[in-house]
């Protein structure tokens, strides 16, 4: 008889439908006396089914979150550099003391720096311009480790081969949700760890003949790309890995059960 086991899973963040007026009532009224808007309403509520799903390592936030950096920007006016950039870290601080307060060292999904679409009209030079924005990420995101986050998802709709130089570390993954084998390349140069959609998985382990693999990770994986992936790897270098995108109520919970498969 074939023993069951289980991959271990990873959240890369959510993106949400437009909330019930009648459930942000409640949730308004429930918070009573705390600060907090939309951005606040979003992340408290996408959170919380990833962690009663017992999903390995929840992440919050995700490209949802693309106004409150934006509103975070020191010398961006409109979408605009217009003077020398920096950010105020403290509203994204208070994000990261509420997520970790659900659970300790959850992640944190941010636009990455490109998908805010600044045009810069202050430096006049792509490498000033490319070091500023770079520089403004990682003490935010210092900033939010420091409170207790984990560490950052950056959420590409394109590989920006600048900015995944000065940014992906052991703590900051870069994640691209609809990657071709170009940016998968590109990830694969500078990450150990690349996730892909199960129609994905055969060009990886072809990219691996290249580029050195740790780990896969599978998105929304069903039993064929688990058993393709472990025909390639070992089971402890194989995660099922989640991104929320107005799918059914029961995703997380759908994800935690597809990460069991037969031995």
């Amino acid at each position: 008889m074939a023993k069951q086991r289980t991959l271990p899973t990873r959240a890369f963040g959510s993106e949400p439908k437009e909330p019930n007026v009648s459930d942000l009532a409640a949730w308004v009224a429930e918070h009573r006396g705390s600060s907090g808007d939309l951005a606040t309403y979003l992340l408290d509520t996408l959170l919380t089914p990833q962690i009663t799903a017992g999903i390995g390592v929840p992440c919050a936030g995700g490209m949802f979150c693309k106004d409150r950096m934006t509103d975070c920007l020191i010398g961006v006016k409109g979408g605009i550099a217009v003077d020398e950039v920096g950010v105020d870290t403290e509203p994204l601080v208070e994000d990261a003391i509420a997520v970790t307060a659900q659970k300790k060292g959850v992640w944190y999904a941010l636009p990455a720096p490109h998908t805010l679409s600044i045009t810069d009209k202050f430096y006049d030079d792509e490498d000033e311009w490319s070091d500023a924005i770079a520089t403004t990420y990682r003490t935010l995101m210092r900033s939010m480790r420091d409170a207790g986050v984990g560490g950052h998802v950056l959420i590409c709709d394109h590989i920006d081969e600048a900015e995944i130089a000065a940014l992906a570390r052991q703590k900051v993954f870069f994640f691209n949700p609809d990657p071709d084998r170009e940016s998968i390349a590109t990830m694969m140069e500078y990450q150990r760890q690349i996730v892909v959609g199960k129609d994905l998985i055969e060009t990886v382990f072809d990219l691996a003949n290249e580029y050195e693999l740790h780990q896969i990770i599978i998105l929304d994986a069903d039993a064929a790309a688990i058993a393709t992936a472990l025909s390639h790897l070992d089971p402890d270098q194989v995660m099922i890995g989640g991104y929320y995108r107005e799918s059914c109520d029961d995703y997380w919970k759908d994800l935690v059960v597809s990460a069991v498969y037969n031995k």
